[in-house]
Protein backbone atom coordinates (compact mmCIF):
# COMPACT_ATOMS: atom_id res chain seq x y z
CA UNK A 1 0.00 0.00 0.00
CA UNK A 2 1.55 3.53 -1.18
CA UNK A 3 1.72 6.77 1.36
CA UNK A 4 -1.68 8.78 1.63
CA UNK A 5 -3.24 11.63 3.07
CA UNK A 6 -7.09 11.68 3.26
CA UNK A 7 -9.53 14.72 4.20
CA UNK A 8 -13.17 14.66 2.58
CA UNK A 9 -14.26 17.79 3.94
CA UNK A 10 -17.50 18.08 2.54
CA UNK A 11 -20.66 18.07 4.73
CA UNK A 12 -23.15 15.53 3.07
CA UNK A 13 -26.95 16.58 4.44
CA UNK A 14 -28.64 13.32 2.82
CA UNK A 15 -32.12 12.45 2.59
CA UNK A 16 -35.80 13.95 2.19
CA UNK A 17 -36.22 17.60 2.81
CA UNK A 18 -32.91 18.87 2.94
CA UNK A 19 -33.10 21.46 0.57
CA UNK A 20 -35.83 23.21 2.90
CA UNK A 21 -32.49 24.41 5.05
CA UNK A 22 -30.86 25.57 2.04
CA UNK A 23 -30.79 29.79 3.13
CA UNK A 24 -30.21 28.89 6.85
CA UNK A 25 -27.23 26.23 5.62
CA UNK A 26 -25.60 29.81 2.78
CA UNK A 27 -26.46 32.31 5.41
CA UNK A 28 -23.41 30.46 7.60
CA UNK A 29 -21.14 31.66 5.28
CA UNK A 30 -22.35 34.62 2.53
CA UNK A 31 -24.89 37.16 2.25
CA UNK A 32 -24.27 37.63 -1.49
CA UNK A 33 -24.19 34.72 -3.14
CA UNK A 34 -24.16 33.16 -7.22
CA UNK A 35 -27.31 31.15 -8.04
CA UNK A 36 -25.53 28.45 -10.66
CA UNK A 37 -27.94 26.13 -12.34
CA UNK A 38 -28.54 24.41 -16.00
CA UNK A 39 -31.44 24.54 -17.73
CA UNK A 40 -35.21 24.57 -17.03
CA UNK A 41 -35.42 20.89 -15.13
CA UNK A 42 -34.84 22.56 -11.45
CA UNK A 43 -38.08 24.98 -12.60
CA UNK A 44 -40.27 22.69 -13.33
CA UNK A 45 -39.61 20.02 -10.38
CA UNK A 46 -40.51 23.28 -8.32
CA UNK A 47 -37.21 22.74 -6.69
CA UNK A 48 -35.74 26.11 -8.04
CA UNK A 49 -38.75 27.87 -6.12
CA UNK A 50 -38.14 26.28 -2.96
CA UNK A 51 -34.60 27.15 -3.60
CA UNK A 52 -35.27 30.80 -4.04
CA UNK A 53 -37.88 31.19 -1.39
CA UNK A 54 -35.49 29.62 1.39
CA UNK A 55 -32.95 32.16 0.20
CA UNK A 56 -34.88 34.88 0.65
CA UNK A 57 -36.28 34.36 3.47
CA UNK A 58 -32.95 33.96 4.97
CA UNK A 59 -32.21 37.48 3.78
CA UNK A 60 -29.33 36.15 1.02
CA UNK A 61 -28.76 38.60 -2.15
CA UNK A 62 -28.60 35.95 -4.97
CA UNK A 63 -27.48 36.63 -8.89
CA UNK A 64 -28.51 34.10 -11.22
CA UNK A 65 -26.58 32.38 -13.81
CA UNK A 66 -28.36 29.19 -15.78
CA UNK A 67 -27.63 27.78 -19.00
CA UNK A 68 -24.85 25.32 -17.88
CA UNK A 69 -24.75 22.77 -20.81
CA UNK A 70 -23.51 18.84 -20.07
CA UNK A 71 -19.89 18.71 -20.77
CA UNK A 72 -20.07 22.24 -18.97
CA UNK A 73 -18.74 25.42 -21.17
CA UNK A 74 -15.43 27.48 -20.55
CA UNK A 75 -17.39 30.43 -22.21
CA UNK A 76 -20.11 30.32 -19.28
CA UNK A 77 -17.72 30.00 -16.72
CA UNK A 78 -15.38 33.00 -17.99
CA UNK A 79 -19.05 34.31 -17.88
CA UNK A 80 -19.57 33.33 -14.22
CA UNK A 81 -16.25 34.88 -13.04
CA UNK A 82 -16.20 38.11 -14.46
CA UNK A 83 -19.90 38.69 -12.65
CA UNK A 84 -19.05 37.13 -9.61
CA UNK A 85 -15.85 39.88 -9.12
CA UNK A 86 -18.17 42.61 -10.75
CA UNK A 87 -20.30 42.10 -7.95
CA UNK A 88 -18.51 41.04 -5.20
CA UNK A 89 -20.19 38.04 -4.33
CA UNK A 90 -18.01 35.64 -1.80
CA UNK A 91 -19.97 32.28 -2.39
CA UNK A 92 -21.65 29.75 -5.13
CA UNK A 93 -24.77 27.43 -5.05
CA UNK A 94 -24.84 25.09 -7.29
CA UNK A 95 -27.64 23.51 -8.24
CA UNK A 96 -27.75 20.23 -10.51
CA UNK A 97 -25.59 17.70 -11.60
CA UNK A 98 -21.69 17.09 -12.45
CA UNK A 99 -21.85 19.78 -14.82
CA UNK A 100 -23.42 22.57 -13.04
CA UNK A 101 -20.70 21.76 -10.09
CA UNK A 102 -17.84 21.48 -12.14
CA UNK A 103 -18.43 24.79 -13.61
CA UNK A 104 -19.02 26.58 -10.29
CA UNK A 105 -15.87 25.30 -9.33
CA UNK A 106 -14.46 26.57 -11.99
CA UNK A 107 -15.72 29.80 -11.80
CA UNK A 108 -14.78 29.50 -7.48
CA UNK A 109 -11.08 29.45 -8.70
CA UNK A 110 -11.18 31.81 -11.21
CA UNK A 111 -13.09 34.66 -9.56
CA UNK A 112 -9.26 34.10 -6.99
CA UNK A 113 -7.00 34.52 -9.96
CA UNK A 114 -6.27 37.10 -11.90
CA UNK A 115 -5.65 35.29 -15.03
CA UNK A 116 -8.15 33.36 -17.09
CA UNK A 117 -9.54 30.37 -15.80
CA UNK A 118 -8.56 27.95 -18.57
CA UNK A 119 -4.61 28.35 -17.25
CA UNK A 120 -5.66 25.57 -14.35
CA UNK A 121 -7.05 23.12 -17.10
CA UNK A 122 -3.53 23.43 -19.36
CA UNK A 123 -1.28 23.07 -15.72
CA UNK A 124 -0.12 26.34 -16.78
CA UNK A 125 -1.21 27.62 -13.01
CA UNK A 126 -2.25 25.61 -9.82
CA UNK A 127 -5.35 26.81 -7.91
CA UNK A 128 -3.93 28.47 -4.60
CA UNK A 129 -7.39 30.40 -3.37
CA UNK A 130 -11.37 29.87 -4.42
CA UNK A 131 -14.41 30.83 -3.19
CA UNK A 132 -16.50 28.02 -0.80
CA UNK A 133 -19.11 26.59 -2.57
CA UNK A 134 -21.85 24.15 -1.70
CA UNK A 135 -24.56 21.94 -4.64
CA UNK A 136 -27.31 20.55 -3.97
CA UNK A 137 -27.18 17.44 -6.42
CA UNK A 138 -29.89 16.27 -8.93
CA UNK A 139 -27.76 13.98 -10.71
CA UNK A 140 -25.93 10.99 -9.05
CA UNK A 141 -23.06 10.31 -11.33
CA UNK A 142 -20.23 12.76 -11.77
CA UNK A 143 -19.58 12.69 -8.09
CA UNK A 144 -18.67 16.39 -7.98
CA UNK A 145 -20.61 17.29 -4.66
CA UNK A 146 -17.85 16.13 -2.73
CA UNK A 147 -14.82 15.74 -5.00
CA UNK A 148 -11.82 18.60 -5.35
CA UNK A 149 -12.32 17.33 -9.35
CA UNK A 150 -13.83 19.60 -11.91
CA UNK A 151 -13.71 19.23 -15.79
CA UNK A 152 -14.60 21.87 -18.53
CA UNK A 153 -14.86 21.75 -22.03
CA UNK A 154 -13.14 24.39 -24.19
CA UNK A 155 -15.82 25.95 -26.69
CA UNK A 156 -12.48 27.28 -28.77
CA UNK A 157 -10.82 24.29 -29.55
CA UNK A 158 -12.90 21.37 -28.35
CA UNK A 159 -10.39 20.38 -25.51
CA UNK A 160 -12.01 18.88 -22.65
CA UNK A 161 -9.53 18.47 -19.77
CA UNK A 162 -9.59 18.84 -15.91
CA UNK A 163 -8.06 20.07 -12.63
CA UNK A 164 -8.64 19.48 -9.00
CA UNK A 165 -7.77 20.92 -5.62
CA UNK A 166 -9.27 20.02 -2.14
CA UNK A 167 -10.12 23.97 -1.86
CA UNK A 168 -13.11 23.39 -4.47
CA UNK A 169 -14.43 20.59 -2.36
CA UNK A 170 -18.16 21.32 -1.65
CA UNK A 171 -18.57 23.23 1.68
CA UNK A 172 -22.15 21.23 2.24
CA UNK A 173 -23.54 19.14 -0.74
CA UNK A 174 -27.89 18.13 -0.02
CA UNK A 175 -28.63 14.90 -1.39
CA UNK A 176 -32.19 14.34 -1.36
CA UNK A 177 -33.00 10.79 -3.63
CA UNK A 178 -36.44 12.57 -4.50
CA UNK A 179 -34.66 14.05 -6.80
CA UNK A 180 -34.01 11.67 -9.23
CA UNK A 181 -37.53 10.49 -10.01
CA UNK A 182 -38.18 12.88 -12.56
CA UNK A 183 -34.98 11.97 -14.67
CA UNK A 184 -35.25 9.98 -17.91
CA UNK A 185 -33.46 6.54 -18.36
CA UNK A 186 -31.12 7.72 -20.54
CA UNK A 187 -29.43 10.07 -17.72
CA UNK A 188 -30.34 7.07 -15.61
CA UNK A 189 -27.92 5.37 -17.35
CA UNK A 190 -25.24 7.29 -18.04
CA UNK A 191 -24.80 8.09 -14.37
CA UNK A 192 -24.54 4.62 -13.20
CA UNK A 193 -21.79 3.82 -15.88
CA UNK A 194 -20.30 7.41 -15.36
CA UNK A 195 -19.48 6.68 -11.17
CA UNK A 196 -18.89 3.14 -12.01
CA UNK A 197 -16.18 4.25 -13.78
CA UNK A 198 -14.89 6.42 -11.39
CA UNK A 199 -14.08 3.26 -9.37
CA UNK A 200 -12.42 1.34 -12.11
CA UNK A 201 -10.37 4.46 -12.57
CA UNK A 202 -9.15 3.42 -8.70
CA UNK A 203 -9.72 -0.19 -9.11
CA UNK A 204 -7.60 -1.41 -11.42
CA UNK A 205 -3.90 -0.71 -10.27
CA UNK A 206 -0.64 -2.36 -10.21
CA UNK A 207 -0.19 -1.34 -6.47
CA UNK A 208 -0.17 -4.03 -4.11
CA UNK A 209 -1.03 -5.01 -0.36
CA UNK A 210 -3.92 -2.34 -1.11
CA UNK A 211 -7.15 -4.85 -0.06
CA UNK A 212 -9.46 -2.59 1.93
CA UNK A 213 -9.64 -0.18 -0.92
CA UNK A 214 -10.30 -3.58 -3.44
CA UNK A 215 -12.91 -4.50 -1.27
CA UNK A 216 -13.96 -1.00 -0.22
CA UNK A 217 -14.55 -0.52 -4.20
CA UNK A 218 -15.89 -4.33 -4.91
CA UNK A 219 -18.44 -3.66 -2.27
CA UNK A 220 -19.57 -0.44 -4.40
CA UNK A 221 -19.61 -1.88 -7.54
CA UNK A 222 -21.82 -4.77 -6.46
CA UNK A 223 -23.75 -2.43 -4.84
CA UNK A 224 -24.23 -0.03 -7.87
CA UNK A 225 -24.76 -3.10 -9.89
CA UNK A 226 -27.35 -4.37 -7.50
CA UNK A 227 -29.67 -1.24 -7.49
CA UNK A 228 -29.17 -0.35 -11.25
CA UNK A 229 -31.70 -2.53 -13.13
CA UNK A 230 -34.04 -1.47 -9.88
CA UNK A 231 -34.13 2.46 -10.86
CA UNK A 232 -34.42 1.87 -14.40
CA UNK A 233 -37.42 -0.09 -13.92
CA UNK A 234 -39.31 1.83 -11.33
CA UNK A 235 -37.93 5.96 -11.61
CA UNK A 236 -39.63 6.91 -8.27
CA UNK A 237 -37.98 3.72 -6.08
CA UNK A 238 -36.25 6.06 -3.03
CA UNK A 239 -34.82 3.23 -1.28
CA UNK A 240 -32.66 2.07 -4.81
CA UNK A 241 -32.29 5.87 -5.45
CA UNK A 242 -30.76 5.82 -2.04
CA UNK A 243 -28.25 3.50 -2.48
CA UNK A 244 -27.30 5.12 -6.11
CA UNK A 245 -26.87 8.50 -4.98
CA UNK A 246 -24.98 7.38 -2.36
CA UNK A 247 -22.79 4.74 -3.70
CA UNK A 248 -22.34 8.10 -6.74
CA UNK A 249 -20.64 10.19 -4.09
CA UNK A 250 -18.44 7.75 -2.94
CA UNK A 251 -16.89 6.63 -5.63
CA UNK A 252 -15.46 10.02 -6.32
CA UNK A 253 -14.55 11.86 -3.02
CA UNK A 254 -11.24 10.16 -2.85
CA UNK A 255 -11.50 7.55 -0.21
CA UNK A 256 -11.95 4.30 -2.38
CA UNK A 257 -8.59 5.14 -3.91
CA UNK A 258 -6.26 5.39 -0.83
CA UNK A 259 -2.39 3.58 -1.09
CA UNK A 260 -3.17 2.71 -4.70
CA UNK A 261 -1.84 3.84 -8.10
CA UNK A 262 -5.32 5.60 -10.05
CA UNK A 263 -5.21 5.34 -13.75
CA UNK A 264 -7.79 7.87 -15.41
CA UNK A 265 -6.48 6.82 -19.06
CA UNK A 266 -10.24 6.07 -19.88
CA UNK A 267 -11.58 9.30 -18.89
CA UNK A 268 -9.25 10.91 -20.93
CA UNK A 269 -9.85 9.10 -23.57
CA UNK A 270 -13.18 9.49 -23.21
CA UNK A 271 -13.34 13.09 -22.80
CA UNK A 272 -13.13 13.75 -26.94
CA UNK A 273 -16.13 12.09 -27.57
CA UNK A 274 -17.99 14.21 -25.26
CA UNK A 275 -16.02 17.79 -26.51
CA UNK A 276 -16.50 17.32 -30.25
CA UNK A 277 -19.76 14.93 -30.99
CA UNK A 278 -21.34 15.97 -27.76
CA UNK A 279 -22.07 11.91 -26.67
CA UNK A 280 -22.72 12.34 -22.78
CA UNK A 281 -20.13 11.60 -20.20
CA UNK A 282 -21.79 7.90 -19.19
CA UNK A 283 -22.17 6.87 -22.40
CA UNK A 284 -19.09 7.69 -23.64
CA UNK A 285 -17.13 5.58 -20.69
CA UNK A 286 -19.59 2.98 -21.94
CA UNK A 287 -17.74 2.51 -24.93
CA UNK A 288 -14.39 3.64 -23.37
CA UNK A 289 -14.01 1.75 -20.72
CA UNK A 290 -14.40 -2.19 -22.36
CA UNK A 291 -11.77 -1.28 -25.13
CA UNK A 292 -9.60 -0.32 -22.36
CA UNK A 293 -10.04 -3.29 -20.53
CA UNK A 294 -9.55 -5.69 -23.39
CA UNK A 295 -6.29 -3.10 -24.02
CA UNK A 296 -4.50 -3.54 -21.11
CA UNK A 297 -5.88 -6.88 -19.07
CA UNK A 298 -3.24 -8.63 -19.62
CA UNK A 299 -0.53 -6.43 -18.16
CA UNK A 300 -1.90 -7.54 -14.76
CA UNK A 301 -4.31 -10.31 -15.32
CA UNK A 302 -4.91 -11.10 -11.65
CA UNK A 303 -6.65 -8.35 -10.95
CA UNK A 304 -9.01 -8.57 -13.71
CA UNK A 305 -9.51 -12.16 -12.97
CA UNK A 306 -10.46 -11.03 -9.23
CA UNK A 307 -12.94 -8.44 -10.54
CA UNK A 308 -14.41 -11.35 -12.17
CA UNK A 309 -15.01 -13.03 -9.22
CA UNK A 310 -15.53 -10.63 -6.02
CA UNK A 311 -17.86 -8.03 -8.34
CA UNK A 312 -19.69 -10.44 -10.59
CA UNK A 313 -19.04 -13.88 -8.74
CA UNK A 314 -18.04 -15.77 -11.83
CA UNK A 315 -16.45 -18.83 -11.39
CA UNK A 316 -14.20 -20.76 -14.20
CA UNK A 317 -13.66 -24.80 -13.34
CA UNK A 318 -9.95 -24.77 -14.19
CA UNK A 319 -9.32 -21.68 -12.29
CA UNK A 320 -8.03 -19.97 -15.18
CA UNK A 321 -7.27 -16.67 -14.80
CA UNK A 322 -7.10 -15.15 -18.28
CA UNK A 323 -10.46 -16.66 -18.88
CA UNK A 324 -12.31 -15.49 -15.74
CA UNK A 325 -10.63 -12.08 -16.57
CA UNK A 326 -12.24 -12.34 -20.19
CA UNK A 327 -15.64 -12.98 -19.01
CA UNK A 328 -15.53 -10.17 -16.42
CA UNK A 329 -14.85 -7.28 -19.39
CA UNK A 330 -17.93 -9.53 -21.28
CA UNK A 331 -19.89 -9.73 -18.34
CA UNK A 332 -19.57 -5.21 -17.74
CA UNK A 333 -20.09 -4.94 -21.80
CA UNK A 334 -23.32 -6.80 -21.36
CA UNK A 335 -24.39 -4.98 -18.19
CA UNK A 336 -23.78 -1.19 -19.97
CA UNK A 337 -25.87 -2.72 -22.71
CA UNK A 338 -28.48 -3.57 -20.50
CA UNK A 339 -28.72 -0.26 -19.43
CA UNK A 340 -29.46 0.86 -23.03
CA UNK A 341 -26.17 2.54 -23.60
CA UNK A 342 -24.26 2.13 -26.43
CA UNK A 343 -21.20 0.21 -26.09
CA UNK A 344 -19.20 0.87 -29.70
CA UNK A 345 -18.22 4.46 -31.37
CA UNK A 346 -20.21 3.81 -34.70
CA UNK A 347 -23.47 3.61 -32.63
CA UNK A 348 -22.53 6.92 -30.81
CA UNK A 349 -21.87 8.21 -34.84
CA UNK A 350 -17.95 8.54 -34.18
CA UNK A 351 -16.26 8.28 -37.20
CA UNK A 352 -12.87 6.48 -38.00
CA UNK A 353 -11.57 9.18 -39.78
CA UNK A 354 -11.78 11.11 -36.50
CA UNK A 355 -9.71 9.14 -34.62
CA UNK A 356 -6.60 10.61 -34.81
CA UNK A 357 -7.40 13.96 -34.03
CA UNK A 358 -9.69 12.42 -31.15
CA UNK A 359 -6.53 10.89 -30.23
CA UNK A 360 -4.42 14.54 -30.33
CA UNK A 361 -6.95 15.83 -27.98
CA UNK A 362 -6.96 12.76 -25.35
CA UNK A 363 -3.31 13.06 -25.34
CA UNK A 364 -2.69 16.72 -25.58
CA UNK A 365 -1.28 17.46 -22.42
CA UNK A 366 1.51 14.22 -22.84
CA UNK A 367 0.99 10.26 -22.25
CA UNK A 368 -2.25 9.45 -20.12
CA UNK A 369 -3.31 6.61 -17.77
CA UNK A 370 -1.29 4.74 -14.91
CA UNK A 371 -2.02 0.78 -15.61
CA UNK A 372 -0.42 1.25 -18.74
CA UNK A 373 1.05 4.94 -20.23
CA UNK A 374 -1.06 5.72 -23.26
CA UNK A 375 -0.02 7.59 -26.06
CA UNK A 376 -1.74 8.95 -29.14
CA UNK A 377 -1.24 5.90 -30.52
CA UNK A 378 -2.19 3.30 -27.76
CA UNK A 379 -5.98 5.60 -27.53
CA UNK A 380 -6.24 5.16 -31.37
CA UNK A 381 -5.86 1.34 -30.89
CA UNK A 382 -8.34 1.52 -28.17
CA UNK A 383 -10.70 3.25 -29.93
CA UNK A 384 -10.28 0.80 -33.00
CA UNK A 385 -11.37 -2.03 -30.42
CA UNK A 386 -14.36 -0.05 -29.56
CA UNK A 387 -15.20 0.19 -32.84
CA UNK A 388 -15.31 -3.28 -33.47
Amino acid sequence: MNNFEFCSSTKIIFGKGGQSKIGELVKEFSSNILFHYGGGSIKKSGLYDEVVKSLKEAGIKYTELGGVQPNPRLSLAREGVKIVKEKGIDFILAVGGGSVIDSSKAIAAGAKYEGDVWDFYIGKAKIQEALPLATILTIPAAGSESSPNTVLTNDENLLKLGTASPLVRPKFSILNPEFCFTLPPEQRANGICDMMAHIFERYFTHTKNSEVADKLCEGVLKAIINNAPKVMKKADDYDAWAEIMWAGSLAHNGLLGMGRQEDWGSHRSAHPLSAVYGIAHGASLAIVFPAWMKYVYKLNIGIFAQYAVSVWGLSDPIRDEESLAVKGIEVTEKFFKSLGLPTRLYEAGVKESDFEDLSKKATALGDIGFFKKLSAKDVIEIYKIANK
